[in-house]
């Protein structure tokens, strides 16, 4: 069983799969870190050197090597499910979750941390929202391709082991 974890940067994926793998007895895998440990740079880094088209071009290839995994919760990274066939492809191999958060409460969480992402780094507050809203709505055709979906304030670890429970 592969359990994908989607949604936009900031909605808890990493933290939420790491629990969610933890409850279920299954193994816990971060699409991002997997890059950076293959590239040993962060992500911000592969960014500047190689811009996002060819790392989106990396993305991808490192998503199909993580079909290989199995009993494994997946957190990719915000824009993954967008490019190429990447959503249609996690939905064949496993469960996919969208984690849906309302624009303003991605502010909250994103503007404590910008600078350790690379496509928001050094926006003022007011230009941060708009991204967010304008990103959002381009990527809703893709991200609500997931075969569930979750929406906040719904979003804990127990609704998660919910759907789990129904899909096993």
């Amino acid at each position: 069983m592969l359990v994908f974890l989607i949604g936009f940067m900031g909605s808890g994926k990493t933290t939420l799969g790491r629990q969610l793998a933890s409850e279920a007895g299954l193994t816990f895998a971060d699409l991002d870190r997997i890059i950076e440990t293959g590239a040993g740079k962060d992500i911000s880094e592969i960014f500047k050197e190689i811009g996002e088209e060819r790392f989106r071009v990396l993305e991808h290839e490192t998503l199909l090597k993580i079909f290989q995994l199995k009993k494994t919760v997946v957190a990719v990274g915000g824009g993954t499910p967008c490019f190429f066939n990447n959503m249609e492809l996690m939905n064949r191999a496993g469960i996919t979750i969208y984690l849906k958060y309302p624009p303003e409460i991605l502010f909250r969480f994103l503007k404590e941390e910008p600078d350790t992402r690379p496509l928001i780094s050094g926006m003022a507050d007011k230009e941060l929202l708009t991204y967010i809203r304008y990103k959002l709505q381009e990527r809703k055709p893709f991200y609500e391709q997931a075969k569930h979906i979750l929406t906040w304030p719904d979003i804990t670890v127990k609704r998660l082991e919910e759907i789990l429970g129904r899909e096993v």
